[in-house]
């Protein structure tokens, strides 16, 4: 019980203030770190997550995201054929070992950026979206403005070590979050084993949670001289999906263990939930002046809500709905609320709208109605 008040408390200070206190009783091997619920963007966890630091091929999840739009906006598509350039086949570091001239399909370069974290791939990949990687990581900078990365320095597509290519924990946590609402996206960044070239070409995933974590839906290791070792792990058990992002830990072994202990605090103490509409507290609201005497009220979409374990059957709702209301109701126009509450706090509220509209009564629309009338009495 003393737990469980605590958390409350936590996630109190989160929804008041809008920050995260740091998580007591987790330690972790990383210089910087962040725990992010991905549909409500709630921080669970943070530890140095605004530390601009160099985050090696935790890069390719802007190159992924960029390519999963291109795709989407049908500048691309899974089957198109690109040609691997020069520049691309010269990069060093993880690669699939392209030759100048090769063609492989936007399918098999996804699977070579997303499981092995092929350095070529991602430049061909780059090239095929913008026309060069130049044009591309400007494209790339220009994403992570729209997404609020304030932090981050773009210089190349890959996350090979470069002068002034920086992130952070917490922008890292916000491109991850972007990319895993492709769900497509998952289809590569799951896979622990495929091949390439008719399986001359073996890709084994660089991240072993996806192996080893229940739940693991990616998303995204990196190593380097200057970066140490980093991981961007997703998982989702019971709808809810978290995002951990540790950065700098010494050696690999180290950063899966931190991105598992992330992970396993945000599950063990943590849910989501979407309330059910109290759809028998509502009626019909009577209509003055119209050509219906009443207007149908239907409940918006509510909100997801991120609880401390435990909470998820303490949600109440309130329905405060119009007496009446005066011709003329517009389709959509907001006629109600429902209020939320969490142990008598108010967390939320979503709207009631009006499902159809009703136009005022006119002398034309009375004879309509006489005349519509009349014709059924026949």
């Amino acid at each position: 019980m003393k737990k469980l008040v605590s958390i409350f408390l936590s996630f109190c200070m989160i929804f008041a203030f809008g920050t995260n206190a740091f998580a007591e009783g987790i330690s972790i091997s990383a210089k910087s770190a962040i725990l992010v619920e991905r549909t409500t963007g709630r921080v669970l966890f943070e530890y140095e997550a605004d530390k601009p630091v160099p985050p090696a091929s935790i890069t390719k999840i802007m190159t992924l995201l960029l390519v999963m739009e291109a795709i989407e906006n049908k500048k691309l598509s899974f089957e198109t054929e690109i040609t691997a350039s020069e520049h691309a086949c010269s990069m060093g570091g993880s690669q699939i070992w392209l030759e100048p001239g090769e063609v492989l399909t936007v399918h098999e370069l996804l699977k070579a950026a997303a499981i092995a974290s092929a350095n070529d791939a991602s430049v061909a990949l780059a090239e095929a979206v913008s026309g060069s990687e130049e044009a591309f990581v400007e494209l790339m900078n220009q994403r992570a403005a729209e997404l609020g990365m304030e932090n981050t320095v773009f210089k190349n597509c890959t996350g090979l070590d470069a002068e002034g290519h920086v992130s952070t924990a917490r922008d890292i946590a916000k491109m991850s979050a972007a990319l895993l609402s492709h769900e497509k996206i998952k289809e590569y960044s799951t896979v622990w084993m495929d091949s390439l070239r008719n399986g001359e070409t073996e890709l084994t995933n660089t991240n072993k949670l996806v192996r080893f974590y229940k739940g693991c839906t990616g998303l995204k290791t990196g190593s380097t001289d200057e970066a140490g070792c980093c991981l961007a792990a997703s998982a989702e058990r019971d709808g809810m999906e978290l995002v951990s992002v540790t950065l700098g830990s010494p050696n690999t072994d180290e950063r899966f263990a931190s991105g598992r202990k992330l992970l396993d605090y945000g599950f063990a103490n943590f849910a989501v939930v979407k309330p059910v509409p109290p759809e028998e507290e509502l009626y019909e609201v009577p209509v003055s002046h119209g050509v219906s005497e009443f207007v149908t009220p239907v409940f918006e979409e509510p909100e997801t809500y991120l609880l401390p374990k435990g909470q998820e059957n303490l949600i109440e709702q309130k329905v405060t709905l119009s007496e009446t209301l005066e011709a003329p109701v517009e389709k959509g126009r907001v006629i109600g609320k429902v209020s939320v509450y969490l142990n008598g706090g108010e967390i939320g509220e979503y709207n009631i709208t009006a499902k159809e509209g009703v136009e005022k009564m006119s002398f034309l629309a009375a004879l309509k109605i006489l005349f519509l009338e009349a014709v059924s009495t026949k």
